[in-house]
Order: C-alpha cells, then sequence, then structure tokens
C-alpha cells in the first residue's frame, strides 16, 4: 500500500483557506440579504459645539452657547514663570566645571534654576551666594547674568560703659545694629 503524499500540516493549511472561503460567502450572502445593513448614514459620527461625538445631527434651530476663545485653556504650564527684571539671589547648590553646567537654589521661592557657564559673568563654585535674572529657557527657567553676591557685612559695635562701673572679667556685651 502506498503513503499519501499529503502531510500533516498542508492538509491543516488546505483546511483553514477551505474554512476561509466558506466565511467569506457566507458574509457575502448575509449582505445581501440586508442590503441597508451598513448604509452610510450609520457610518457617520456627529460632533457638538463641546466636542462630543454623538450618533445624531446638530439641531439648526437650537440656540448655541457662546464661549469666549480667550478664556480657553489650550495647556497649563508645569511651574509659574516669575518674568521680573529684578535681581534675584541664591546659592550654587551643583557646578561642574568641566561640563560648563550648574543649578542655583533661589533664596526667595526655593526653586531650583539651570546656569549654564556662558551666561556666568564671574567665577562660581558650590556653596557661594550669587545675584542673577531669569529667562524661559528651553526646558524651564534658566539663569543669566550670573555674579557673586557681595553682601555690606553688618557692623557689630561693642557697648562700652565707663571704666569705674565695670568689672574688667565681666563680658562685653554686643549690640547688632540694624
Amino acid at each position: 500500500m502506498a503513503k499519501s503524499r499529503e502531510s500533516y500540516s498542508k492538509k491543516e493549511v488546505r483546511n483553514k483557506k477551505e474554512k476561509k472561503r466558506k466565511d467569506k460567502e457566507k458574509k457575502r450572502i448575509e449582505r445581501k440579504d440586508n442590503p441597508g445593513a451598513n448604509d452610510f448614514d450609520d457610518m457617520i459620527a456627529y460632533v457638538d459645539e463641546f466636542g462630543n461625538i454623538t450618533s445624531t445631527p446638530p439641531d439648526p434651530f437650537r440656540k448655541k452657547q457662546e464661549i469666549d476663545p480667550e478664556s480657553i485653556e489650550v495647556s497649563v504650564t508645569r511651574q509659574e514663570f516669575d518674568e521680573r527684571d529684578s535681581d534675584r539671589k541664591g546659592t550654587v547648590t551643583f557646578f561642574n566645571e568641566d561640563k560648563g553646567y550648574g543649578f542655583i537654589k533661589d533664596m526667595g521661592n526655593g526653586q531650583s534654576v539651570f546656569m549654564h557657564v556662558n551666561n556666568v559673568l564671574e567665577p562660581v563654585k558650590e556653596g557661594n551666594i550669587v545675584s542673577f535674572k531669569t529667562e524661559k529657557g528651553q526646558k524651564g527657567l534658566m539663569a543669566i547674568y550670573v555674579k557673586i553676591f557681595k553682601e555690606e557685612p553688618v557692623k557689630v559695635v561693642p557697648k562700652t560703659a565707663p571704666k569705674a562701673e565695670t568689672d574688667p572679667n565681666a563680658p562685653i556685651e554686643t549690640e547688632d545694629k540694624e
């Protein structure tokens, strides 16, 4: 007796093709029996004035609500940018001299501000107190015109008393001028 030339995988492929052909024929007959089932009007979707998708057309006689286009917010920024031109003060928290960038922690609002070596007027190090201005950069606030902040030191004036009333071993009281 001779062995069949058809392998199992060939039979499976032939059976799948036959099943697919029968399903396609069945769908064609159903479409012929129900001609209006997939009509173009069934595929249309309508969008109302609020952006909602509906299957019913809008009523042309209904009064539409007026919306002020200025009140529409397209996006919201992550941070509120302070666009003031006044000088700000901050502490250099990180500075990499090799790569030429760092960060300043603003003393006013505690915000971290990016700084690049091109915007630094004087050499700075980590821990320096600096004054700077800000501008909007690619990814957020960016410090410009960065320079070391030089503040007048507060002078301490010792309080002296007449020598007759004081004990030479007594501590001297100091008072801060404000």
